[in-house]
């Protein structure tokens, strides 16, 4: 009867936690200027409440500090899936795209290694830094995408960038109101890519988390 019971609790406890995501980023997932809990990652963990988000997400952080910190979040964390969102700050210091690129890649390899998922959540940086160098920012991670064979979540969030009513006065960050659109759009993505049994069957977020 005992090792009965041990069984079922173990087969539940499984369930509880059906993955384990963890959202490798910068200021844009680390909930910069607003509170943590109005960040999108926490709206997002609120309706995936059986499945354990991890948010290693540091403001300021770059490819290069992303790849330098992932080796030990992924022996600590174990998770079963890494997005990977990372790529604003060295676009906005104008770091060579191949110096990105290479980061990005290894990233994605390590995470390989380790046989983790590995996706991507596609940047843009503001169109004063010039035509060129930003076009070819924003296609770099389909490029990488592409070549590396894993999930790009697109940055479309035009109706996020056009309106003041959504962006905090430095011109740059998304505030609180602009919050459950970004998470929105990740748990959609993340319908696409993780197992069926893996994304909670919810209703979409309530307009009065908007």
């Amino acid at each position: 009867m005992i090792k009965w019971l041990v069984c079922v609790f173990l087969f539940f406890s499984q369930l509880g936690h059906s993955a384990t995501l963890l959202i490798l980023g910068d200021s844009l997932s680390a909930s910069y200027g607003i509170a943590e809990e109005q960040g999108w990652v926490n709206l997002l963990s609120n309706e995936l409440p059986n499945h354990r988000i991890v948010n290693a997400s540091i403001s300021g952080d770059t490819t290069g500090g992303g790849f330098a910190r992932l080796p030990l979040l992924l022996v600590d964390i174990k998770p079963d899936y890494v997005l990977i969102a990372l790529g604003a700050n060295d676009g906005l210091r104008g770091h060579p795209l191949p110096l990105i690129a290479k980061n990005i890649t290894a990233m994605i390899e390590l995470c390989k290694k380790h046989q983790v998922q590995p996706s991507l959540f596609g940047m843009r940086i503001p169109p004063n830094y010039g035509r060129r160098y930003g076009e070819g920012f924003a296609n770099l991670y389909g490029t990488i995408a592409r070549q590396s064979n894993v999930p790009l979540m697109p940055f479309n969030f035009d109706e996020i960038l056009i309106s003041k009513n959504f962006i905090l006065s430095d011109g740059l960050h998304p505030n609180a109101a602009a919050q459950p659109i970004i998470a929105r759009a990740v748990r959609a993505f993340l319908n696409s890519i993780l197992a069926p049994n893996i994304v909670a069957k919810r209703a979409p977020l309530a307009p009065g988390n908007q």
